[in-house]
């Protein structure tokens, strides 16, 4: 008489003890190293290049224009490029084109703050709800990977002092005319992609119901502000940065996932922050910079797919670049190790807030992926 596979077990241990134990096994931690196959090679490296290219030209006629200044956001625009890669045929252009919008209103609503004069306790509590509002919208619109953390990083990036309105209008309309830009190049170059069949699909997150997305960015918001919050507590000076780590653990669909983001997060920031801090501290010239970003945008589409860890290996250098460029004066060498600092604790900050804020079927979907494996 053959056997029965033995049938799984009717109960298991869902408390957010459990949870901790199950992510912490030393099995577990092994998986966030682990590569993995690219959806699209092809379409990871084209959105690479249209980026590129779009840095490529907008940053050195940033540069040469009449406002120097706004270089470090004309950076920002430039990402917008980065999104869609795996939408529907005729769907991408609409994708990029919502993305623009996004990023153009974040640096909008965080300078207008400034400027009204949000007290820095204000400013915060805004950067921890744009988390939430960002994330919901990136969902909903199905605007694939980078993910809302490219509108987290602008509403970060524009939370310096602003001394009048036209710094605001000087700030959105470099984001906006680059990401115009950036639309543009994708919708030119849209051929190039590989699109979604039905004998080939691509991958395309499923929208949870509203209110499951209501939660989740909640939670979030939740958490990074328990991440800015702790980050000004201590002083360190770029609470973005830890709402940034916290948002990309958070915002993984499963408990596993989150505690791989948090740890390659953790591991490929500490090693971009060396090559950041190299580059940095040779006090390179403005063309060197921008040709760094160029080369740092395409390669970091090509491998992040393949593990994110390693992705962020080159997209913290790229990051600290981006920032040096909005600031050449005041962000230098130094900001390497406070980028370390701020993303150790917003990602540990934002695992902690995942497991304690988790309900019954997350813990039980950890428990039931602990037995498959």
């Amino acid at each position: 008489m053959s056997e029965t596979a033995p049938s799984p077990p009717t109960h298991l241990p869902a408390r957010r003890l459990d949870a901790a134990r199950h992510l912490l096994q030393p099995r577990h931690l092994r998986g966030s190293f682990a590569l993995q196959r690219q959806p699209s090679m092809r379409n990871a490296m084209l959105a690479g290049a249209q980026a590129a290219v779009t840095v490529a030209i907008a940053l050195p006629l940033a540069y040469l224009s009449p406002w120097p200044h706004l270089i470090g956001y004309a950076s920002l625009g430039a990402l917008v490029a980065l999104f869609g890669r795996f939408s529907p045929e005729r769907r991408r252009n609409g994708i990029v084109f919502i993305c623009a919008v996004c990023q153009t209103l974040a640096v909008l609503v965080m300078s207008t703050a400034v400027w009204a004069g949000l007290p820095e306790s204000g400013q915060l509590v805004l950067l921890a709800l744009s988390c939430g509002v960002f994330f919901f919208v990136a969902v909903t619109a199905q605007v694939g990977p980078p993910g809302a953390l490219i509108f987290v990083f602008a509403v970060g990036a524009s939370m310096h002092d602003v001394g009048s309105f036209q710094v605001v209008l000087e700030r959105t309309a470099a984001v906006a005319v680059v990401a115009t830009l950036a639309w543009a190049i994708c919708a030119a170059t849209e051929a190039l992609r590989h699109h979604p069949t039905a004998e080939r699909p691509l991958p395309v997150d499923p929208v949870p119901p509203v209110a499951d997305r209501f939660v989740a960015a909640l939670r979030i918001s939740a958490g990074a502000g328990l991440a800015v919050f702790a980050c000004h507590a201590i002083g360190a000076p770029h609470p973005a940065w830890a709402a940034m780590g916290a948002h990309a653990v958070m915002q993984g669909a499963h408990l596993h996932i989150n505690m791989h983001r948090a740890l390659q997060r953790m591991t490929g920031t500490v090693l971009g922050a060396l090559i950041a801090w190299a580059v940095l501290s040779q006090a390179p010239s403005l063309w060197v910079v921008v040709a760094a970003l160029v080369l740092l945008q395409f390669l970091t589409e090509v491998i992040i797919g393949s593990n994110y860890g390693l992705g962020q290996i080159l997209v913290t250098p790229m990051a600290l670049l981006m920032t040096h460029l909005a600031a050449p004066h005041i962000a230098g060498a130094e900001m390497a190790p406070e980028r370390v600092l701020d993303t150790v604790l917003g990602a540990s900050i934002g695992m902690v807030v995942a497991v304690l804020l988790s309900s019954l079927e997350d813990r039980h979907r950890l428990a039931r992926h602990v037995l498959a494996t």
